[in-house]
């Protein structure tokens, strides 16, 4: 996961306004590890910036669509990491790919820095 944040910082480096990038690391992270934990299988990490802003996508090698759900209290931080990508990315969304199925996000800039 270290390999992946330290990508994407480099990446991000001048993109957005600033704390976007930290945003972006935090949705990446949730949405990686999303993916080890529930399908005990790697994960691709694709993430681009353009004119639209950062699209960020992670393939996984399981169908199973996850779903957003409300954490229990008990839980410590389990089961929040699709209401941090709902709540804070400006666009997300999970489609299928062959065996598995993609889950991504979209943050645009917030005007460049």
């Amino acid at each position: 996961m270290s390999e992946v944040r330290k990508a994407l910082r480099e990446l991000l480096r001048h993109w957005g306004k600033p704390g976007r990038s930290d945003i972006a690391e935090l949705l990446t992270s949730e949405l990686v590890t999303n993916a080890l934990v529930h399908t005990d299988h790697d994960a691709i990490v694709t993430a681009t910036v353009g004119p639209r802003g950062l699209r960020v996508e992670v393939r996984d090698f399981v169908g199973r669509r996850p779903k957003p759900c409300v954490p229990n209290a008990d839980d410590g931080t389990h089961g929040r990491g699709l209401v941090l990508v709902q709540s804070l990315a400006d666009a997300w969304g999970v489609r299928a790919h062959g065996v598995g199925k993609v889950v991504w996000f979209e943050l645009n800039g917030g005007g460049m820095a």
